[in-house]
């Protein structure tokens, strides 16, 4: 490996792990949620409020952050946006009054919009042409979210809502790796180069299709494989927990696989087997008998799921090569929170066919997924997202 090289993955770890901390966070609302209902008596509306308030925050301001960063390298703003992710979820707990909790959740999700395209951007001109490197980055994310739940959970059980006092001090301590580096990070990757290439909004408008897709399908999942496990299979609670982690610890096992598979058979080919294959996996996980072999369905279809995560976000920006920002505030925002405003109707679905109905259903959808994907198409080898000046002539031949 040469000097190089090891830079480039040591900057990728330090990005990676930037992203699990800062989707530790978007995590942590969900995971928190119920306790404000137990500990303070908020009603399943307020309950929805808070949600609300963080998808609201952390997905719509996302796509505008990107234009920002575009025009601006910016490169203090992933720090500050982590910052604000941790202080607002970590004070959420200790405030009293249901508005101030409302809005410290609101500006927790309007971090996580900070850190997304700036971070994303800077990730990607770090990878350069590599969907490995760039499934690091990716796969931070799905680390971050898994971790929000088990780290929360026994906190906010022994502790109460005031727990989440503790969840301040990482996002300090990785804005501040990030503030430190910001300088080095963006000298090295071409910060100020200006990009240059063709914005494909056509096949970047088929991709975010493709990506909401994916995502109505994990918040399908996630929601709703705990109660599939507790009231179809008449599982124990620490089963149907382990369901759940199954499904996000092969998310994380897909997304860093999908980078790999990606450099070698091309980035729109393991997107579409990605979306393809989701779909025995989870008619399997539906249909397989038993408390604990649908476990190994799980994994797979969370493996499955996730395998075209990284190779989307890298494609989105490939094809917007002069907007990576806002290829990322779209495909790691916009879009990837879209699923969320999908739950309510599997929520009817489940009031009257039971969890069971929700997976029952689930494996139609990514078939829209698999039918948007034969509009994919490769980007130009030349679609990197930095280049000198004097590299313009020959990219823009390239592109």
């Amino acid at each position: 490996m040469t000097s190089e090289t090891a830079g480039v993955w040591r900057r990728m770890r330090m990005w990676g792990t930037a992203h699990a901390v800062d989707d530790l966070y978007q995590g942590l609302a969900p995971a928190v949620v119920p306790y404000f209902v137990l500990e303070r008596g908020y009603g399943y509306v307020a309950a929805g409020g808070l949600t609300l308030a963080a998808t609201l925050g952390s997905a719509v301001p996302q796509p505008l952050v990107g234009l920002l960063v575009d025009r601006r390298p910016l490169p203090w703003l992933s720090a500050a946006g982590l910052a604000l992710a941790g202080v607002g979820a970590g004070l959420s707990g200790l405030a009293d009054g249901y508005p101030l909790v409302w809005l410290l959740v609101l500006l927790s999700g309007l971090g996580v919009a900070l850190f997304h395209p700036a971070a994303g951007r800077a990730a990607r001109e770090a990878a350069g042409d590599s969907a490995s490197a760039m499934s690091v980055f990716a796969a931070g994310g799905s680390v971050g979210f898994f971790l929000a739940p088990v780290l929360a959970t026994p906190l906010l059980a022994g502790w109460g809502v005031r727990a989440t006092a503790v969840f301040v001090l990482p996002a300090l301590l990785m804005a501040a790796v990030l503030f430190r580096a910001r300088h080095r990070t963006y000298a090295h990757v071409g910060g100020g180069a200006k990009r240059t290439g063709k914005d494909r909004w056509g096949p970047f408008a088929v991709l975010t299709g493709v990506e909401v897709v994916r995502s109505v399908v994990f918040f399908g999942v996630s929601t709703f494989i705990e109660l599939y496990w507790l009231r179809h299979l008449h599982a124990s609670h620490l089963l149907a927990g382990a369901a759940l982690t199954c499904f996000l610890l092969g998310g994380v096992a897909g997304t860093l696989g999908g980078g790999r598979l990606a450099d070698r058979i091309g980035m729109v080919r393991t997107a579409r087997w990605g979306t393809a294959l989701t779909v025995p996996a989870l008619v399997l996980l539906r249909v397989t008998p038993g408390q604990w072999a649908p476990l190994l369905f799980a994994v797979v279809a969370g493996a499955m799921l996730n395998l075209p995560f990284a190779v989307l976000v890298k494609l989105g920006q490939d094809y917007l090569p002069t907007r990576p920002g806002t290829a990322a505030g779209v495909t790691l925002g916009l879009a990837v929170s879209g699923g969320g405003l999908v739950a309510p109707l599997f929520g009817l679905l489940a009031q009257q066919h039971g969890p069971q109905g929700v997976l029952t259903l689930l494996p139609a959808v990514p078939l829209l997924g698999v039918a948007l994907g034969a509009f994919m198409v490769e980007p130009g080898r030349g679609a990197a997202p930095a280049q000198p000046e004097e590299d313009n002539e020959l990219v823009t031949g390239l592109v």
